[in-house]
């Protein structure tokens, strides 16, 4: 009886220890970073989102000390108060002169495909204020438009949209790190935000005179919230070297190219980019007219001319004229 009763007790004794063992197993296992648990579990790796894309994975420190710096705060309200100092020229004017409809179509594009994660996952206050404000802002727009229809400028308007749309489209399909809905149209949305100024820049190549400040002051403020948006970039590449966004980059550089040669053209009368870009312009409307002629059996430039504008013809050869800083 004797032996058994010991070979009991030392049983006892060694399971008691094991289930000790498991359990100092267990809490170390609770404490160790996240990381460490998924590479000790084998656990299959985070699907990367948009957010964590720009902001690195799932890293709420580094979010916060470099995602959120000051270039980017001057960026959202140069924004900001680009679309302050449109309402209020549009409202003081009573009219929508001097600015491009196709940009403010481009725009509400932009926000209303990239803005789709405020569905997605709950965000700051901040975020969804201007992400809101966007919004609202440019469909206020659109409606003024049509509202104070008599006073749009169209023939210096010019810019075709499906030869921005469509480039990028399909680049987005091509390029995206995702292939969801919401991947692509946020791509989609960060390569249609580098053009969108463009037929605003368009329209004051053919305007020449820059009639109205407020409508030059608004170009600034956008052009400026891009340059800060370049330096934001600027500055989260060199704290966080594995932070890449290409699509931004790429359409950043094609904004700040022409918000730099707007600037020249403004204030010197010096362009290096006016002539090309109003010669592909026409090109372009040229080939676009053919094709509806022979679709429609009529072409935008006709119809226009109906509405009371000038016909597409007239209008270039008017840009064909010798000019002081061509």
């Amino acid at each position: 009886l004797k032996p058994g009763w010991l070979i009991r007790f030392f049983c006892r004794a060694e399971s008691q220890l094991a289930v000790r063992q498991r359990a100092s197993a267990f809490e170390q296992l609770r404490v160790l970073p996240p990381r460490s648990v998924a590479d000790m579990a084998d656990m299959p790796p985070k699907l990367v989102d948009s957010m964590d894309r720009l902001h690195g994975t799932t890293n709420f420190a580094n979010f916060s000390a470099y995602s959120w710096n000051v270039f980017r705060y001057v960026g959202d309200y140069l924004h900001l108060a680009g679309i302050v100092v449109l309402l209020a020229t549009i409202a003081k004017n009573k009219s929508v002169a001097g600015i491009s409809r196709s940009t403010q179509f481009l725009y509400f594009l932009v926000f209303v495909t990239r803005y789709l994660d405020l569905f997605d996952h709950s965000q700051t206050a901040y975020l969804v204020f201007f992400k809101l404000t966007y919004i609202t802002t440019s469909i206020i727009v659109l409606v003024l438009f049509h509202k104070l229809d008599a006073t749009y400028e169209r023939r210096h308007d010019t810019c075709n949209l499906i030869v921005i749309m469509l480039p990028c489209a399909f680049a987005a399909v091509l390029l995206t790190n995702q292939y969801s809905i919401l991947e692509i149209l946020w791509t989609f949305s960060e390569f249609i935000e580098g053009f969108a100024m463009v037929p605003q820049y368009i329209f004051c190549y053919r305007e020449r005179a820059g009639k109205d400040w407020g409508a030059n002051l608004y170009v600034i403020a956008l052009g400026g919230y891009r340059v800060f948006y370049a330096l934001n970039w600027i500055y989260k590449k060199i704290q966080m070297p594995h932070y890449s966004d290409m699509q931004s980059w790429l359409g950043g550089v094609i904004e700040i190219s022409f918000f730099v040669d707007f600037l020249n053209f403004r204030f010197t009368g010096n362009s290096m980019l006016r002539s090309m870009v109003l010669t592909v312009d026409s090109k372009i409307n040229e080939i676009s007219d053919k094709v509806e002629m022979k679709v429609l059996g009529s072409s935008s430039a006709i119809r226009m001319e109906t509405e009371g504008g000038e016909i597409r013809r007239r209008r270039k050869a008017e840009d064909d004229r010798p000019t002081e800083d061509v």
